[in-house]
This record gives C-alpha cells, sequence and structure tokens, in this order.
C-alpha cells in the first residue's frame, strides 16, 4: 500500500519533465493537486468553491484537460495547507510550463484535436508498447513509407500537405534522442511485413530499417506470426504508455478513423497491459525479430 504524503511533501518531478509538453505536465499538476487535496481530507466541491468554481473544476484540473490560472494553483495549495515555499514554487513552474504550446502545435493544419492529446502523452511518455495489425508502427516508419501510406489515406490531400503529414511523423522521433530515450515495445502482425506500402523498394528500404531500429537498447521488435492461430488484441491495434512520474497512470489508446478512445477505468486498463503481455509472450522472441525481418527482405 502507497503511503500518503503529507502536505508540505515537496513534489516529485524528473528533472527533465519540463521538455515533456503540456499535456503530461497538465497530468502531474492534477496528480499533485489531487495528492495534496486528499491528504488535508478536503472534498472537490470545497476545493471549487475556494476559487470561486465547481466541483467538475476541480475534476477537470486534477486530470490535467484544462490549464491552470496561477492565481488558482496558489489558493488552492494554501487552503490544501501547503506552505513550504519550494513546494509550491515547483508546482507554480510547472503549471506555467504546462500552459506552454507544444512544439507540436506547429502542425496545427495537419493535427486533428482529436490526435493532438496524444502527441503530447507520446513525448512524455517513458515507454510505450504497441501492437500494430495493418502497418508498421508509426514511430518506426521511414519518410517513404509514411508518405506512401498518407497519401492512400487523405486522397484529396495536396503534395504540400502530405510533406507537412510527414514532416510531422519524422519529427516525432525525436523521442528517441532525449537523455533518456523512449523504450518502444512494438508487436508487429505478420500482416505488416506482408503487406506492400509503397513498392517493393519501399518495403524494402522500410523492413531494412526495422533491422536496424531493433538493434537498438531501448527498442523491442516482436513478430506474430500467423502460425500462433488466434490471439488477445482481435479487436485491432492497441497503444499503451507509461510515465516516469508513478502518480501518473498507463494510458491506453485506441485509434479509429475520425478518432480516438482512451479506456480510462483502473479494470479496462489492466486489460489492455494484460493483452500486450500475452501477445508478447505468443509473439516470437525478439531474438529472432532480425532472422524474421532478414527473410522477409527475400519474399
Amino acid at each position: 500500500m502507497s503511503r500518503r504524503p503529507r502536505p508540505d511533501e515537496p513534489a516529485r518531478v524528473a528533472p527533465d519533465l519540463r521538455d515533456a509538453g503540456p499535456t503530461v505536465l497538465r497530468m502531474v499538476v492534477g496528480a499533485q493537486l489531487r495528492r495534496f487535496r486528499e491528504a488535508a481530507g478536503i472534498s472537490t466541491e470545497a476545493a471549487g468553491y475556494e476559487i470561486r468554481g465547481s466541483h467538475s473544476k476541480i475534476s477537470r484540473m486534477e486530470l490535467g484537460r484544462v490549464g491552470f490560472k496561477e492565481r488558482d494553483i496558489a489558493d488552492l495549495l494554501t487552503f490544501y495547507g501547503v506552505t513550504d515555499g519550494g513546494v509550491r514554487e515547483t508546482l507554480l513552474d510547472l503549471a506555467e510550463h504546462a500552459n506552454t504550446p507544444g512544439w507540436w502545435q506547429a502542425y496545427g493544419d495537419v493535427v486533428p484535436g482529436w490526435f493532438e492529446p496524444y502527441l503530447g502523452l507520446e513525448q512524455g511518455a517513458g515507454v510505450v508498447r504497441v501492437y500494430e495489425v495493418q502497418d508498421v508502427p508509426e514511430l518506426l516508419q521511414t519518410p517513404e513509407y509514411a508518405r506512401a501510406l498518407l497519401t492512400v489515406r487523405h486522397p484529396d490531400a495536396s503534395k504540400e500537405e502530405i510533406e507537412r503529414r510527414v514532416e510531422l511523423r519524422m519529427a516525432r522521433r525525436r523521442v528517441f534522442d532525449r537523455p533518456e530515450p523512449l523504450k518502444l515495445w512494438a508487436v508487429l502482425d505478420e500482416a505488416v511485413l506482408r503487406r506492400t506500402v509503397g513498392g517493393p523498394a519501399t518495403m524494402r528500404a522500410q523492413i531494412e530499417h526495422l533491422i536496424e531500429t531493433a538493434e537498438r537498447p531501448n527498442v523491442t521488435v516482436q513478430v506474430l506470426p500467423f502460425t500462433s492461430g488466434g490471439h488477445a488484441a482481435e479487436s485491432g491495434p492497441v497503444t499503451l504508455l507509461r510515465f516516469a512520474e508513478r502518480e501518473l497512470p498507463d494510458v491506453v489508446y485506441l485509434e479509429q478513423l475520425t478518432g480516438a478512445l482512451y479506456p480510462d477505468r483502473t479494470a479496462d486498463i489492466a486489460r489492455y497491459r494484460d493483452v500486450l503481455n500475452r501477445l508478447g509472450v505468443q509473439a516470437e522472441p525478439p531474438s529472432r525479430t532480425g532472422e524474421i525481418l532478414r527473410a522477409a527482405l527475400t519474399r
């Protein structure tokens, strides 16, 4: 059982968290506010009244779904009995950074509103686990492979728009260049390797890129062969994100054609985590990935 923090206990914040982007920062600030409120035994209704708001506003703040006003944060910390100057300064500083637009907002012309939260989560995650049925995971795609996919998925888009989308997809790979790079664990259905995207040359270059990337210590790639039969994720692709801040729960992301779902019930998250674990056991071990990918080059 985890220990409850004292109201004056300093917030635990990763040193490089300010680079995570506003989405994760809002979640961290909200989680800290919830910890302090619960430690003080104060209801969301009472907290909302204190800042001239409602209990639903407090809930949205604690879930990181809204921006923050400095006055609200300061008033809540005082109400919760958090008087330590260092603790208050840390949280107010994080709240200020949480209100700063993420770098991906420069691509607002090609990023739908429902996808923007995911970009923020991806940039701030420590671990991303993904199961893909049809395509190579976006973080592992080459520009040519991504361009071929995007051209088919956006048939009415101009060449310039497609290039903007490719540029964004490649920029997302900066998570691998951080001082502590993202850890990616991807399970690919064999169909991903069988489906020729962009022609033989593009597909060959993509598989070669997978071979090279899978050798990195922070990237694990497994292949789920057709011969494995039925499996736990037959409903489609699954992405699970985990964060360095232990106050933050895992996030499940299920992308659809014109939107996305974020199941947030604890039982649902546990179910998807279990599915990914079982896929990792059912798929070929990582030690065989290079062999499987090189065999795909000969087909």
